[in-house]
């Protein structure tokens, strides 16, 4: 495939965090890219210069219609959606209308304009606690709050409407998603983010007072729980290549883990955030979190196997530091708004 034959690619959601690498991902592979976002906790200037955005919700079926025909839509990589999960516990209503109901519909309106190809965003959290060291694909699905059944729900909702429509999926699982852009042309820029490594860089930079440390009785070596955290900038580039790999294949669709297969403890993380600041972290020592598994780690055999995918920046210390790089720029974004 040429860069004068790459279609269309619709990032819904590509205003937000992981959508805007994907659009940056996409953008430098010479695919045609255009953003759909509410802008609800996305950000206009995390859109590049040229990328037509559409403000507006993925359950408005006639801008979808508008969107397929303006840009020639080919496929769909949906990132939109709500992932706080102790928000989903309190609002569960909001997680099923914004994550499963609102994706049927942008579901159903690409079956109606014949787009052939989907790219979810889904998450670990469909595992729920896993009795495995290592999460394999087909480790049962046990979610345990509703953001976990929200995205469950799409996952089938896509197998079945590929079975009876010309449309093929890949569905990604991530795991923990960290670092920025490592140009710094786009990062996490949510105010009050729950994420380990923003919170401990906010911390470092004197946003933050401190660190809270959720729990340090966990079957881990040092106690804190362990996860496996990606970089965004390395999972866009799976989005990149599934996309490639659908193209080639219309009657395949792919469901695979994004991690790197290895984790890190809290405290490792924290300790890594002081080395790369030169900072030393106010941690605070606090009660487990309910639902917290003692570790989380992906298996990516297969997302490695199928497509070739080789991280980049798969060093901790590198993922905070574009991280850190991004908080920066961001606090001068911020101070010129």
């Amino acid at each position: 495939m040429t860069l004068d034959s790459k279609p269309s690619v619709l990032v819904t959601g590509g205003a937000g965090y992981i959508g805007s690498h994907a659009v940056l991902a996409l953008k430098d592979a010479g695919w045609r890219v255009a953003v759909i976002d509410n802008l609800t906790t996305g950000f206009r200037f995390a859109v590049p210069d040229g990328v037509p955005l559409y403000e507006g919700d993925i359950e408005d079926a006639a801008l979808l219609a508008r969107i397929f025909a303006e840009q020639q839509t080919r496929a769909i990589m949906h990132f939109a959606g709500s992932i706080v999960v102790p928000e989903s516990v309190a609002d569960p209503l909001k997680y099923y209308h914004n994550n499963t109901a609102k994706t049927r519909a942008l579901i159903e309106a690409a079956v109606k304009a014949g787009v052939p190809h989907f790219i979810f965003s889904s998450t670990a959290a469909t595992y729920g606690i896993p009795d495995v060291a290592a999460v394999r694909e087909d480790t049962p699905q046990r979610p345990i709050n509703p953001y976990g059944w929200s995205k469950l729900m799409t996952e089938q909702m896509l197998a079945d409407v590929a079975a009876a429509h010309p449309l093929n999926y890949g569905v990604l699982r991530y795991f923990n998603v960290a670092g920025a852009d490592p140009l710094a042309r786009s990062g996490q820029s949510t105010a009050g983010a729950t994420h380990l490594i923003k919170v401990a860089i906010e911390a470092a930079l004197g946003s933050r007072e401190s660190v809270s440390v959720f729990g340090t009785d966990y079957a881990t070596p040092d106690g804190t729980g362990v996860r496996d955290y990606i970089h965004v900038s390395d999972l866009a580039a799976a989005h990149v290549l599934t996309l490639e790999a659908l193209m080639a294949e219309p009657a395949r669709s792919l469901t695979m883990n994004c991690g790197y297969g290895r984790g890190f403890s809290v405290n490792e993380v924290l300790d890594a955030v002081d080395r790369v600041t030169n900072r030393q972290l106010d941690r605070r020592i606090e009660g487990r979190r309910a639902g917290d598994p003692d570790s989380l780690i992906a298996d990516s055999r297969r997302l490695r196997e199928t497509l070739g995918w080789v991280p980049a920046y798969g060093e901790l210390d590198t993922i905070i530091a574009h991280a850190l790089q991004w908080e920066r720029k961001l606090a001068g974004l911020r101070g010129s708004a």
